[in-house]
C-alpha cells in the first residue's frame, strides 16, 4: 500500500476494507456500537470478547460486564453485523493480575479501582497482544475518551461528553498503547447519541442498562468478596478515636471505608464521626471530625507521565487534578521527586482522598490528560 494513500477513518493509510480492527466486546452498548459502526463503514473487524470469571457463576450476574449474557450478547450482534467473534478465557490472567491485588489492597485498607488495572494489565495489555497476533492494525474500544494527533504523536483526551468520561480509568495507558488504540466514541455529544446509533444499526443491545458494578462485585458489596477471596479477613476489632479511645467494636475493617459516616453505630455524641483511617494491623477503625478528612497534599507513586517532556524536566507542574472518577478536575500542583513518584499539592483541599485511589493529571484549561499515578499513604 503507497504511504501517500489517504488516511482512513482511524488515521491508517489503507482502505478499510484493508485495515484490520480487534474491537474489545463487552457485550454492552458502547463497545457494540463501535463494532457495527466499523463493519459498516467497511473494516475488516474481530470482535473478542473476553471471560473474565467463571462463566456458569455468572450467568445469573445481571449488571456486571463479561458475564455470561454479555458474552451472548456480543456474539447476537457479530452475527447480525457479519464479522467474526471470539471468547477468550482471561480468567487466570484476571485473577492474578487484578482480583487478587484488589483483595490485597482492600484488606490493607486501602479504597481500590480495579478497573484501571484490568484496562492497564488485560485489555490494553495481553489482549492488545492479541489484536496484534491476528494481524491488526489496530484494537478499538466502546471507552469515552479522545486520541488526538499531537506534534509528538497521539495524545489522550477527555471525552466531549464530560458526563460520560472515562479518563480517571484510563491514566496508565503508555504512549505505546496509544498507537496502537482507537476510541470512536470519545467525540460524541452524549450517551443519547450512541443509543440512537445502537437503534439505527438495530443493535439487540440498544436498550441494554449501562454496567454500573465493577464486574466480580455486581451487587457493590465488596466485603463479602473479600471474604470469599480471603477467608478469614473479617477480624473484629475496635473503633477508636484519633487519641486511641476505645469508642465502640466492629466486625472487621474491610467492611468500612475512608469517609464513611453510616454504620458507625456510634451513639450519643454530639459532633458526627467519620472514619479518617483503616489501621489493618491493629484492627482499628479510626474515627474523627470531618476536617480530619480535609487533604491538600497527596503522596502518588508508579506515575505513568504523558507530557511532551520528562516529568523531572521540571521541579513544578501546574495543573488540574482528579481524586476520584466522579469529581471534576481540581487546580494542582506536581513536584517530582523521581520518574515515577511525586508529591501533588491541591490548591483546594479535598475531602475523602484515600490510598489506593487514583491520582489522574489534567492540562489546566484543557482537556488533554498527561497521566496520573496512585495514592499510597493517607492521613
Amino acid at each position: 500500500m503507497p504511504l501517500d494513500h489517504p488516511l482512513n477513518s482511524l488515521g491508517i493509510p489503507k482502505p478499510p476494507a484493508q485495515t484490520r480492527v480487534v474491537v474489545a466486546m463487552s457485550g454492552g452498548v458502547d463497545s457494540s456500537v463501535v463494532a457495527a459502526q466499523l463493519a459498516e463503514e467497511g473494516y475488516d473487524v474481530i470482535g473478542v470478547t473476553l471471560q473474565l470469571y467463571d462463566h456458569g457463576a455468572a450467568l445469573s450476574k445481571k449488571g456486571a460486564c463479561c458475564a455470561g449474557v454479555d458474552i451472548h450478547d456480543a456474539r447476537r450482534v457479530a452475527e447480525d453485523m457479519g464479522f467474526p467473534h471470539y471468547v477468550l478465557d482471561y480468567e487466570n490472567i484476571f485473577k492474578d493480575a487484578v482480583i487478587d491485588e484488589f483483595a490485597d489492597s482492600y484488606l490493607a485498607g486501602a479504597t481500590p479501582v480495579p478497573c484501571i488495572r484490568c484496562n492497564e494489565r488485560v485489555k490494553f495489555k495481553d489482549l492488545l497482544e492479541t489484536a496484534k497476533d491476528l494481524e491488526a492494525d489496530c484494537m478499538a474500544t466502546g471507552h469515552y475518551i479522545q486520541r488526538k494527533s499531537g506534534p509528538l504523536g497521539p495524545e489522550l483526551h477527555s471525552a466531549v461528553d464530560a458526563n460520560r468520561d472515562q479518563s480517571y480509568f484510563l491514566f496508565s495507558t503508555t504512549p505505546e498503547q496509544l498507537a496502537f488504540l482507537r476510541f470512536p466514541l470519545g467525540h460524541l455529544p452524549s450517551k443519547d447519541a450512541t443509543r440512537a446509533l445502537a437503534a439505527k444499526y438495530d443493535l439487540v443491545v440498544a436498550d441494554k442498562p449501562d454496567s454500573q458494578d465493577i464486574c466480580f462485585v455486581p451487587d457493590g458489596n465488596y466485603a463479602s468478596v473479600i471474604e470469599k477471596l480471603r477467608p478469614g479477613a473479617a477480624e473484629p476489632g475496635h473503633i477508636v478515636d484519633i487519641e486511641g479511645n476505645v469508642l465502640g467494636d466492629h466486625n472487621g475493617v474491610i467492611h468500612y471505608t475512608i469517609g464513611q459516616r453510616r454504620g458507625l453505630g456510634i451513639g450519643g455524641l454530639a459532633d458526627p464521626l467519620y472514619v479518617v483511617k483503616l489501621d489493618v494491623d491493629a484492627k482499628q477503625v479510626v474515627v474523627g471530625p470531618k476536617d480530619l478528612l480535609t487533604t491538600r497534599t497527596i503522596p502518588v507513586r508508579e506515575i505513568n507521565w504523558l507530557g511532551d517532556t520528562d516529568l523531572t524536566a521540571q521541579d513544578e507542574w501546574h495543573v488540574s487534578v482528579k481524586v476520584r472518577s466522579t469529581r471534576p478536575p481540581r487546580a494542582a500542583i506536581i513536584r517530582p521527586i523521581s520518574a515515577t513518584e511525586a508529591e501533588v499539592e491541591l490548591l483546594t483541599p479535598e475531602e475523602g482522598v484515600s490510598p489506593g485511589q487514583a491520582c489522574v493529571f489534567y492540562e489546566t484549561d484543557g482537556t488533554r490528560i498527561l497521566g496520573g499515578g496512585w495514592i499510597w499513604r493517607g492521613y
